[in-house]
């Protein structure tokens, strides 16, 4: 896997610390501090310039706003999670929807289509937010890295690896609640990566698929198993 400079952390779960070649920190789901998986120095973001959501559930913003208020970032998401942060104070959102391209801080972010549900969970409410998307970044040094959120398999992959051509893919596979390793294999033929970083698998008891089982059955393609807080460069 070849960063070219981009530095990537995983904090657990689907959420990542990326750090861009000029410097810039984006945090991709926000879920940190109630996060088990995120370590304990982790825990306390000391900077975000760019924060992208790909859906409201809770295990993927349960920070977003905290951050946000505190770090004033550029929050990314689809527009209806953008302007339910907005009325919970967070002042710079940059709203988008599936197919759009924004440039935020040098990187060019590309909202890509989620199989999944989004809902967010509002005091006693789950209120509409919009839906779950996934991300493909491109660095001003041309490393593509797509973030698929919660997802399932979908055949439009093979569009997004026509259009967009990622070479480094996020994809989960802990099953349950997203794709397992045998979907998440399938993921791979239609996205055709040279490398997949596995992800949203452990943090619960019901989410048993592995980055092992996902590795077997993709035995071309570079499967980079992290753990939490280590970061790659």
């Amino acid at each position: 896997m070849n960063l070219k400079g981009v530095e990537v952390t995983w904090l657990g779960h689907a959420a990542f610390r990326i750090r861009t070649p000029e410097g810039l920190v984006a945090l991709v789901d926000p879920w940190v501090m109630g996060n088990p998986m995120c370590p304990e120095q982790e825990k306390n973001v000391k900077k975000v310039d760019i924060m992208l959501c790909t859906h409201g559930h809770f295990d993927h913003i349960g920070d977003a706003v905290e951050i946000a208020n505190k770090h004033n970032p550029q929050v990314v998401g689809i527009f209806e999670l953008c302007t339910w942060m907005g009325k919970k104070g967070v002042k710079r959102i940059a709203p988008m929807n599936k197919g759009g391209t924004q440039t935020v801080g040098g990187l060019k972010i590309t909202m890509v289509h989620a199989e999944h549900s989004c809902g967010i969970t509002d005091g006693d409410q789950i209120i509409y937010g919009g839906e779950a998307c996934g991300y493909v970044m491109e660095f001003s040094n041309g490393v593509k890295i797509y973030h698929a959120g919660d997802t399932n398999v979908f055949g439009d992959m093979q569009i997004i690896h026509e259009l967009y051509a990622p070479e480094i893919v996020m994809l989960p596979v802990g099953d349950h609640f997203t794709m397992g390793p045998r979907e998440a294999a399938y993921a791979c033929k239609l996205l055709k990566p040279k490398t997949v970083i596995p992800m949203h698998f452990g943090t619960f008891p019901a989410l048993t698929g592995t980055p092992g089982a996902l590795g077997k059955l993709v035995p071309a393609v570079e499967v980079v198993e992290l753990k939490p807080g280590q970061t790659v460069s």
